[in-house]
């Protein structure tokens, strides 16, 4: 995440960079995307066999008791879909197969980071069961965050470079110092307190002699940042003599950070580092790279969004989507989380990148036997009523039927064409989904699931949804399910029912019959 060895580069000027503090009697902006991946990678949980979710799950509460118990008021702030611009396509496509390479080891036996699919949601879940607030944001995060924490002269809680860029008020805290695990007490009190670091930009600027905070984002794009990574740039860094200040323990990923924030910090301002930088490419190219540098440097700037609007009255309003003129239903449930990302990438990119897991890489990927679903999702957001007079010429794609879907193939990616399902009249709009009567929504649900009601009737509500699903996936699996594979199912479904009874003053007596009518099936 964000610019490559700057965070290894300011850690190794902890004493210099980093503030201690003793965090207490504080609201505090989390980084959720961050956050789960720490919290996932850094808790000796089991990666190889599809997620250690109950174990994740008791590692979040533990963390959010840990800040309760100091009186830090959290708000956590999740990544939402791709940027309409696709300016990030190379960088996740990169990603993707990073990931393969990962789920490969992992299923070999070796090591590796791949987050387990459904992590996402168990965060999302353990935030609503812990009433912590939290809200998903329509693409990227980082502004939204940015301007949230200065709204609110608060600190930003992170692993990723890029805080490092943002001129925050009340500063950033990186995740490998914030000492959760640990608190402490204050002597004489029974106040408590969480030991972590703060980055002090100012400190960082004094280092360069003084730079102008103005620079930074200029630096971010020339150091090579998710949204950039062109040629033409390093053809910029090739032609001017970059000065090398000090030493540096990583070498030869330090020179390049180095050598870039000791050139800019002879320059005034933006302006005249700008001008600098464009005069030593082709005349031709100037204008146009002016345009992109200028364009990226725009994601260190403030959002439009005002993220205390939604956590004080629930109101999310934000441009982007509105230009979009998609249905509010829908931008409101992407914003409380009730729709994954994925449903903005497909109906605003009409592309989803399909997540790695750890599995046989010569066997072809687990998506596959959801497609005919993800096409019924697809026909669905088609029926997109657009108002001409609200949406801005960036409005959605045309009407095609055609979806993209980076997959992975062996141990690579490919981008497949995926067709929508074309449904019937009653689904003709999506803005109008929500306001079909819950017995024709059911209807299609059950259709798409190829699960005939009768089935249903005599099983648990609770259960209903995982056993239509399970009788999906009998009928399409690739290979024949055993026996055994449905039992091992039916345990699974049983296990939580079972232990929610147990340790309630419940009658134990329904556990039976529940395990009867999943059996009798």
């Amino acid at each position: 995440m964000g610019i490559r060895g700057l965070m290894s580069f300011v850690e190794d000027h902890g004493n210099e960079f980093f503030i201690d503090l003793k965090m207490r009697d504080t609201k505090i902006i989390i980084d959720g995307y961050a956050l789960f991946h720490r919290l996932c990678f850094n808790s000796n949980l089991g990666l190889r066999y599809g997620g250690d979710y109950d174990s994740f799950a008791e590692v979040v509460q533990k963390f959010f008791e840990s800040l309760s118990a100091c009186n830090i008021c959290p708000y956590v702030i999740l990544d939402g879909g791709c940027d309409i611009s696709d300016k990030k396509l190379t960088t996740l496509k990169d990603r993707a197969r990073e990931k393969i390479q990962m789920a490969h080891s992992l299923s070999v036996g070796g090591g590796g980071y791949v987050c387990p699919l459904l992590i996402r949601e168990v965060f999302i879940q353990m935030l609503t069961k812990l009433q912590v607030c939290f809200v998903q944001c329509f693409s990227e995060a980082d502004q939204d965050i940015m301007t949230l924490a200065n709204h609110w002269n608060c600190p930003v809680l992170s692993s990723d470079s890029d805080f490092c860029i943002f001129d925050l008020k009340t500063g950033f805290c990186p995740l490998n110092s914030f000492q959760w695990r640990n608190t402490n007490t204050i002597k004489g009190t029974k106040s408590c307190y969480i030991s972590a670091k703060c980055f002090s930009l100012d400190a960082f600027c004094r280092h360069f002699n003084n730079m102008n905070k103005t620079l930074l984002p200029l630096f971010a794009v020339l150091c090579g940042n998710d949204h950039i990574n062109l040629p033409i740039v390093e053809t910029f860094l090739s032609k001017v003599c970059l000065p090398l200040r000090g030493s540096s323990s990583k070498g030869r990923r330090h020179h390049r950070v180095l050598g870039i924030l000791s050139w800019l910090s002879h320059f005034a301002d933006l302006t005249e580092a700008l001008d600098h930088v464009l005069k030593h490419l082709p005349k031709k190219d100037r204008e146009n790279v002016r345009e992109l540098l200028c364009s990226c440097m725009e994601e260190y700037q403030q959002s439009q969004v005002k993220l205390q609007d939604f956590f004080q009255d629930g109101a999310f309003v934000c441009p982007e989507a509105m230009n979009l003129g998609l249905p509010e239903w829908v931008v409101v449930a992407l914003a409380k989380g009730q729709l994954s990302p994925f449903v903005s990438d497909a109906l605003v990119l009409r592309r989803t990148i399909l997540h790695t897991q750890v599995e046989n890489m010569q066997r072809p990927n687990a998506h596959s036997i959801s497609r005919p679903i993800r096409q019924i999702i697809y026909g669905l957001l088609l029926n997109v009523s657009s108002h001409p007079e609200n949406v801005s010429p960036r409005a959605l794609p045309s009407q095609s039927l055609a979806f993209s879907e980076v997959e992975r193939i062996n141990k690579n990616i490919k981008t497949s064409t995926v067709d929508a399902i074309e449904l019937p009249k009653d689904y003709s709009d999506l803005s109008k989904l929500t306001k079909l009567s819950l017995a024709r929504r059911q209807t299609l649900l059950l259709e798409t699931l190829k699960v005939r009601q009768t089935v249903l009737d005599p099983i648990p509500l609770a259960l209903k949804l995982p056993v239509a699903v399970s009788c999906y996936w009998l009928q399409h699996t690739e290979t024949k399910a055993k026996l055994w594979h449905l039992q091992a199912l039916l345990l699974g479904m049983l296990m939580g029912p079972l232990h929610a009874i147990s340790n309630s003053s419940g009658n134990m007596e329904s556990a039976p019959r529940q395990a009867q009518c999943l059996t009798a099936r």
